[in-house]
């Protein structure tokens, strides 16, 4: 147990897991926010808001937590090059690319979670009969 990770001991690691998560916040929020207005919502931002992804059943855990390939490639692809940067980088170099390219591996993998759900809720609001055509 003397490796085991604990939590962040100094505010600037908390300040980039805080800033990881609004990246991807405030991606999905854009995300959700222009799909409305496209679709003509009244309030668009009030739409974005109360985005909700549909439940549905689980038919298969080939992928663990991810509905699809492309998430669970994405989240270790991005993980391993998150990885890659910090390990093989350093001083001014490691700092650039972090700040460059974590926030769009962040970004890309909020917009992978957003296709996903569009596509189920579109699923979830597909007519029966529309279905046997």
């Amino acid at each position: 147990m003397t490796l085991a990770r604990s939590l962040p001991d100094s505010a600037t690691e908390w300040w980039i897991y805080l800033g990881a998560f609004s990246i991807y916040a405030l991606t999905r929020l854009v995300l959700a926010w222009r799909q409305a207005r496209d679709e003509g919502a009244e309030h668009p931002v009030r739409s974005a808001f109360t985005d909700e992804e549909p439940e549905e059943p689980r038919v298969s855990a080939a992928f663990g937590a991810f509905r699809s390939y492309r998430q669970l490639f994405g989240f270790f692809g991005g993980a391993v090059a998150i990885v890659l940067i910090a390990t093989l980088t350093d001083g001014q170099l490691r700092l650039v690319l972090m700040c460059t390219l974590a926030p769009l591996i962040i970004m890309g993998l909020a917009w992978l979670d957003f296709r996903v759900a569009r596509a189920a809720r579109s699923r979830s609001t597909r007519s029966p009969e529309g279905d046997r055509r």
